[in-house]
């Protein structure tokens, strides 16, 4: 897969140890395998962040797991169950995977296909407002 990565975030994630470099770098091959308009950033002073017309997702590594929060309003479906937490928060949820943990790919990356789509017709505030 080609897409342009950012030093910034290549610089956090190998920074990371072993497990956690593996984690993110699927995360990330699978957002932007979602859409090629994806690119990446590090906002909030160096947190890697992926976006196309607003936030798709982001990482954050924890002392025994990786967070990536979903910047979906909560209104992207769950069907497998992948969420772990933030069911209630407004603004994004999380997907905690830990060391030696399996990523549901097929699940993420349909969470990550329906977030871009959304976006691309105003995010999910505006699809909130309407509905």
């Amino acid at each position: 897969m080609t897409y342009t990565a950012d030093p910034r975030v290549d610089a956090y994630i190998d920074a990371l140890p072993a497990w956690q470099q593996a984690i993110c770098r699927e995360v990330r091959d699978l957002v932007h395998g979602a859409d090629a308009g994806v690119a990446e950033t590090i906002k909030r002073t160096r947190q890697p962040y992926f976006v196309l017309q607003g936030n798709i997702c982001a990482l954050l590594a924890a002392r025994d797991h990786v967070n990536v929060f979903l910047y979906d309003g909560g209104i992207v479906p769950d069907p497998e169950g992948i969420i772990t937490g933030g069911h209630d928060n407004k603004t994004a949820r999380t997907v905690a995977i830990s060391r030696g943990e399996t990523i549901n790919a097929p699940a993420l990356f349909t969470m990550f296909r329906q977030i871009i789509a959304n976006n691309r017709v105003g995010g999910w505030r505006k699809l909130k407002r309407e509905s």
